[in-house]
């Protein structure tokens, strides 16, 4: 990518993959963690492809990253063509704020995972929000609806036909209602196969039900505490290679 160091290119694929991550968790060339203020980010930022936000996890004081559209649009305009499989998709802005405290989480659980995945062997191929499954279900309900339109409501044939999609995507229906992971991470084991691990980030406010409905999804769920302690992966640095391997 023109005028770009791998590090920044990681930071930018990072930030747009997970749509929303702490500055801290990002690391720059000498892997250290990424500051607004100076360095890296802050040239990235400067240069329009990202923007930061003040935020207060818990009692820390963070930052959090995203792309802008620039930003996004940069990644979008270099990528590789000979790239096998689905592509990565990029996020650009802030959205929902009252979902950021959880949000800035995401990148932390899945470096747990993705760690983990890696001394097995395997390699990290794409990571999929629930933004995009959840998109994916609404089109299929929207498409299902227009193709009953006029006919006799069954609703043992439409739970059917719910589950059955779900199955193709190997998404969880608990109590008739589909779950989505937070995450999805698609990776390859080392004999070629391709798989999914679903993870899910558990804050103090499930409870309840839906607790008890999510603990049976089958996700990874990683419990997380309102502040900035413990971070996820071990060597601060994606082990996710082939979210940014295109642009290099």
């Amino acid at each position: 990518m023109i005028n770009l160091r791998e590090s920044e290119v990681r930071m930018l694929a990072t930030a747009g993959a997970f749509r929303v991550v702490v500055a801290s968790d990002l690391r720059d060339q000498r892997g250290c963690p990424a500051q607004a203020r100076n360095g890296e980010l802050r040239a990235l930022r400067d240069a329009g492809l990202v923007e930061t936000r003040p935020y207060l996890l818990g009692r820390d004081r963070a930052t959090l990253v995203t792309l802008t559209e620039r930003g996004r649009e940069l990644l979008e305009r270099h990528r590789k063509t000979d790239r096998d499989g689905t592509a990565q998709t990029y996020y650009a802005g802030f959205v929902k704020p009252r979902e950021l405290s959880h949000d800035a989480q995401l990148y932390r659980a899945y470096e747990r995972s993705a760690e983990r995945l890696k001394d097995k062997g395997a390699s990290v191929t794409r990571v999929v929000l629930d933004y995009e499954l959840k998109r994916d279900y609404q089109r299929f309900l929207h498409d299902l609806k227009r193709e009953r339109r006029g006919q006799e409501q069954d609703a043992d044939r439409h739970a059917a036909d719910v589950a059955e999609w779900a199955a193709s995507r190997e998404l969880p229906v608990v109590d008739g209602h589909v779950h989505f992971p937070d995450v999805r991470i698609e990776y390859e084991r080392p004999n070629g196969e391709r798989k999914v691990e679903d993870v899910e980030v558990v804050t103090p406010h499930y409870r309840g039900a839906y607790a008890a409905a999510k603990g049976r999804t089958g996700f990874s769920s990683y419990r997380i505490s309102t502040g900035l302690g413990g971070r996820g992966g071990r060597s601060g640095r994606s082990p996710n290679p082939r979210i940014f391997e295109e642009f290099l």
